[in-house]
């Protein structure tokens, strides 16, 4: 019989932004309250009350738990930054995992091994395994497992030479933050497009904390982009690192998205699924134009921003 290590920790706090939520974020609820570390309080930060009132209707979903603070905003005061630190600041647990609304944990454990993540000193957070849904094509698959492999690491700033970009890479559709150290730090930047986790994660290492990627942590997390939400997607991307040349300037992230599609390449021809090869390169077209237009945005007009980006509320 396998026993598992006890996580003993004060309080653990949820934080999940969330936009027109669905069926599945009941369920993702659901999983939450049954971890075997408990959940001080789930505190959803929500855009439009209107969808969220449409799914919780009729319902007694919110009386069932009590630990469910929901704060709603309108569309306009959403930011990827500023949004979750005014989810943070309603927090008083010394550790906190932030979600996304289309998350779903794998298991009772995904609190717990976040935590364990968090052990050494000097790891400002930790973050999990994205795995694609078992309806997803193989290309979603792939991606998945390029970007979030079996084994566990802890980047630090020694690993900038060998990793890149990736070094700072730190998704918190599924990641934990040490509140001390995430408020010394000064927490997400306040206004940004996207990115405020990879910032963030880049702003610690630089402070020389670590990063810790904690496989056994495992939520189910994956899209089906049309090419032009891929466009608008990586156009953001692009504008992100060109606002922010204090993390992303000499860490170039183009060779990390060429070896993902000559690998993806590689895979489908081992898997005999050569006819899905020309969607990718179609796909990897619109990705890498809109990241290229995303760079050179301030020579854009401004309407053409507006109409590239996905996030079409920053430029407001």
């Amino acid at each position: 019989m396998l026993f598992r290590e006890k996580i003993l920790v004060e309080k653990v706090d949820v934080i999940i932004p969330s936009y027109k939520p669905d069926q599945k974020f009941l369920e993702l609820i659901d999983r939450l309250e049954h971890q075997t570390v408990p959940i001080h309080q789930i505190i959803i930060m929500n855009t439009e009350q209107k969808y969220f009132d449409r799914l919780f209707y009729g319902t007694s979903f919110l009386e069932k738990y009590k630990n469910i603070t929901v704060k709603h905003l309108s569309k306009r005061e959403f930011d990827h930054g500023r949004t979750r630190n005014q989810g943070v600041k309603k927090s008083e647990a010394d550790i906190f995992v932030m979600m996304t609304d289309d998350a779903m944990p794998a298991d009772e454990y995904m609190i717990e091994e976040l935590l364990k993540g968090l052990k050494q000193k000097n790891v400002a957070v930790s973050y999990g395994r994205q795995l694609a849904y078992e309806t997803s094509n193989e290309v979603e698959k792939f991606t998945r497992d390029f970007n979030y492999p079996s084994q566990a690491r802890i980047k630090t700033k020694k690993d900038i030479n060998t990793l890149g970009i990736k070094t700072f890479f730190c998704s918190n559709v599924c990641a934990a933050y040490k509140r001390d150290i995430f408020d010394a730090l000064g927490g997400f930047i306040k206004h940004t497009i996207f990115n405020e986790d990879m910032i963030f994660a880049a702003g610690a290492i630089q402070a020389d904390y670590g990063i810790a990627y904690v496989p056994e942590a495992k939520v189910y997390h994956s899209h089906h982009y049309t090419n032009m939400e891929q466009f608008r997607r990586n156009f953001d991307l692009g504008v992100s690192q060109v606002e922010h040349p204090e993390v992303f300037e000499g860490v170039p992230s183009e060779s990390e998205g060429i070896k993902l599609v000559k690998k993806t390449i590689t895979h489908l021809r081992e898997k005999k699924k050569g006819s899905m090869i020309p969607g990718v390169i179609i796909q990897s077209g619109f990705k890498y134009l809109g990241y290229i237009c995303g760079k050179n945005y301030r020579r854009l007009p401004r309407k053409m921003v507006v109409k590239c980006s996905m996030n079409k509320e920053y430029w407001s």
